[in-house]
């Protein structure tokens, strides 16, 4: 099977079947070139609905739950967005097409490398890419517009969801393997934010997260 014909079915039997109506993406995920940003040794399976390998134990998530999550995040031309996990970038790619700016870190300073190469490649020049630990938050460029978070969480932290502006949207994997709960939290005010559960799913962890700083609605 042809990449081409491999990413139609993608779409037609993962991404529509999970209810993502968003034309836009819909649009943008068939232009793009999921096996572009897949490690080599697994651009076979890009289109495919299963997690990728792509090293440090992480992955790239299923096709399906990558159109969900950005679907939830209603991303704007306006917004700003903080990527909490880079990985091979292709969120990041996505990310860039339909925000106005995009802040990504990854703790790893081979995978931001290798995404810093393949984003220039692609004439991405609204991204900044940063090397560190953003599992509790990112004050540097703060607030958000939107916050989502690529790799599990036990539980989250306050100071994420203060990163947000009013009216703000956050993605998050939360819970213990084997069911994991993705999570949409939308800030309504400077105190109080909506939880919205979004689908069941298993993730690996971010690395170096903690499990005491989390948040009571």
């Amino acid at each position: 099977m042809d990449m081409q014909t491999a990413k139609d079915n993608m779409v037609a039997q993962q991404i529509r079947t999970s209810n993502v109506s968003d034309t836009a993406l819909l649009t943008l995920i068939r232009e793009s070139q999921r096996d572009f940003f897949a490690p080599d040794e697994y651009r076979s399976f890009a289109y495919s609905d299963t997690n990728i390998p792509i090293g440090h134990h992480q992955v790239m998530m299923t096709p399906s739950v990558e159109a969900v999550m950005l679907n939830a995040l209603a991303i704007k031309p306006s917004d700003k967005v903080l990527e909490i996990g880079t990985g091979t970038g292709y969120i990041t790619y996505l990310l860039a097409k339909l925000a106005q700016y995009v802040y990504s870190v990854d703790i790893f300073p081979d995978f931001t490398e290798n995404v810093a190469d393949k984003l220039k490649r692609k004439n991405i020049s609204n991204v900044t890419l940063q090397t560190g630990n953003a599992a509790e938050g990112w004050i540097k460029q703060q607030p958000y517009d939107v916050i989502t978070i690529t790799g599990a969480l036990q539980h989250l932290p306050e100071t994420l969801l203060r990163e947000l502006k009013i009216g703000g949207r956050l993605f998050a994997i939360l819970g213990r393997p084997p069911v994991m709960e993705a999570t949409l939290f939308t800030r309504d005010s400077e105190d109080n934010w909506r939880e919205k559960s979004l689908f069941e799913t298993e993730v690996p962890y971010l690395l170096h997260t903690l499990t005491k700083a989390t948040f009571t609605f």
